[in-house]
């Protein structure tokens, strides 16, 4: 999204009132709940309770025949249409119009200095009425599957009030937009960038010396080189999808899928827009989206994913862009980028990497290095894919939630939220080599609360700012974890050595878990799926 120069701190941001509910009356303070204790707000503050969002009614299915949703996009409880804003948004088209039948309110906070600005844009464009439940589609415009079974974006997208300025998110604002500490960030963000085309120059002069003039690039120094290169080029295009999409960043933000593992055209929805506002709640969808591995009899995940992703560099992404870009016109062009020629860029950078990562390979195997290419694919998939997941405790066991009493997520400080679920990685113990070798997760708590700011170095300055006023509202600033020593452990444990679930389910033992028909069934349909790009990310 959009950022803008203003910001709200909490000298010149009016005390929040409560917005009348359609009685017409005046919402009270929440009480504080003994069984969830306090809120995290400082000195316990009660925030106000958002309005009501058309009572309790259970949200209506998507029309079976494929019937689109209204263009509707919902603001604190109230409905705007947004169709037009498309084309005008500072952030670039992409961020709205894929937040259509979605609630924007925790996105339009995060990202954005000054909120109230915002708006007052918004206002152009309401609808004057409350938002309703056949306002939301139920799955995110976003395939099923990446959600619990019985999901719903009306009754469990987080309502988080951000309108009390005594909340943490705010206090960082008011330091971190200070235009003494903002010019510190522009130049963190230039070093950045050039330390970023220096990498992307280096990565194709490794593999140059490699097929060219391997007595100074042996085998042994190319694989961790370019799978090094490879993950921290991934790291450069995760920050590049968090910053506006517009202009040639439209195509350069998909250098996100060089590590193997996303696909940009999806991820920039998935991670930016429904992980980092939701985290750890059931919108986040980077909670399921490799627990389909799960699915595969443990001893066949490593070679079956692996040969599924192969798949994905020789025909699958190419099949899934396709598909997308088929999605994009059904839908409507307009409702999504604003015009053909406004999204176009977006597939272009997609087609463009996904074809370099195939000439690579075709040309890896003219030169009869196919198992050099293998080694360091193999590394950088693997190391790639637990490292997505390594930053939050995505394995643990979540702890059972009584139906009857859904969670308050208007009593919770959301970025609060975020420090406490989410860790720091370190790779090599130096903060400015560890954005790079983490894929830019190493400062990873600050890119949570600050997930608008543009560069890796930017969040490590921020780091200072972040903590101390963390520790104002008594949150603990935890050590980083180690990936290869903390992490990396629990995650093969919990992601390759566990038994299937169809095994679980049936109680079958090591044998029948790998030739059961069911599960050669999943397995082939697995493999298919990689080569065929459908149903993949």
């Amino acid at each position: 999204m959009n950022s803008e120069p203003e910001i709200n701190t909490p000298q010149n941001v009016p005390a929040p009132t409560p917005f009348p509910n359609q009685s017409g009356m005046m919402p009270s303070l929440p009480p504080t709940d003994a069984g969830r204790g306090a809120p995290h707000n400082q000195g316990g503050v009660s925030p106000f309770m958002p309005p009501p969002l058309q009572g309790d009614n259970e949200p209506p299915p998507h029309p079976p025949d494929g019937t689109p949703l209204p263009n509707v996009w919902i603001y604190e409880g109230e409905a705007y249409d947004l169709t037009e804003f498309i084309a005008k948004h500072p952030g670039g088209q992409f961020f709205i119009g894929r937040t259509k039948n979605r609630d924007i309110t925790t996105i339009v906070n995060i990202f954005h200095p000054n909120p109230e600005r915002v708006k007052k844009v918004l206002q152009k464009y309401s609808l004057g009425q409350q938002g309703r439940p056949e306002h939301i589609h139920p799955k995110y415009n976003a395939p099923a599957f990446l959600f619990k079974e019985h999901f719903n974006g009306w009754r469990d997208t987080p309502r988080y009030d951000f309108r009390n300025p005594e909340q943490l998110l705010n206090k960082i604002k008011a330091r971190v937009y200070s235009p003494e500490f903002k010019q510190k960030v522009e130049r963190m963000d230039f070093l950045f960038n050039v330390i970023s085309i220096c990498l992307f120059l280096l990565y194709f002069v490794v593999q140059g010396l490699y097929l060219e003039a391997r007595q100074y690039m042996p085998i042994y120094l190319f694989v961790p080189l370019i799978t090094m290169l490879r993950i921290a080029l991934a790291g450069v295009g995760h920050y590049l999808i968090h910053r506006p999409q517009v202009g040639l960043n439209k195509v350069f933000a998909n250098i996100f899928d060089i590590n193997y593992v996303p696909l940009a055209l999806v991820v920039t929805d998935g991670h930016t827009l429904l992980h980092h506002p939701f985290t750890q709640t059931d919108v986040d969808i980077k909670k399921n989206v490799f627990t389909f591995m799960l699915e595969l009899p443990r001893f066949y995940r490593v070679p079956v994913h692996t040969f599924h992703k192969i798949g994905h560099v020789v025909t699958g992404m190419f099949v899934r862009i396709i598909e997308l870009c088929i999605l994009a016109f059904k839908a409507g062009v307009k409702d999504m980028y604003g015009s053909w020629q406004l999204g176009f860029p977006h597939f272009l950078g997609s087609f463009g990497i996904h074809l370099l990562l195939l000439i690579e390979l075709v040309i890896f195997c003219l030169y009869g290095q196919f198992w050099a290419w293998l080694a360091q694919f193999f590394l950088t998939l693997w190391i790639s894919t637990f490292m997505i997941v390594a930053s939050h405790d995505f394995e643990a066991e979540e702890p059972p939630r009584d139906p009857m009493a859904p969670p308050q997520w208007e009593t919770q400080d959301w970025a609060v939220m975020q420090i406490k679920n989410s860790y720091d990685l370190t790779m090599v113990g130096n903060k400015y080599i560890d954005c790079f070798l983490s894929a830019g997760l190493a400062p990873h708590r600050v890119h949570h609360v600050l997930p608008q700011q543009k560069s890796g170095f930017a969040n490590i300055i921020s780091e200072d700012i972040v903590r101390e006023e963390s520790e104002k509202f008594g949150v603990e600033w935890a050590a980083p974890q180690n990936f290869f020593f903390d992490r990396l452990p629990a995650l093969i444990k919990h992601y390759l050595a566990v038994p299937s679930r169809l095994a679980k389910e049936k109680d079958l033992g090591l044998l029948k878990e790998h030739f059961h028909p069911q599960a050669l069934g999943t397995t082939l349909d697995y493999i298919v799926k990689g080569w065929a790009g459908i149903g993949s990310i």
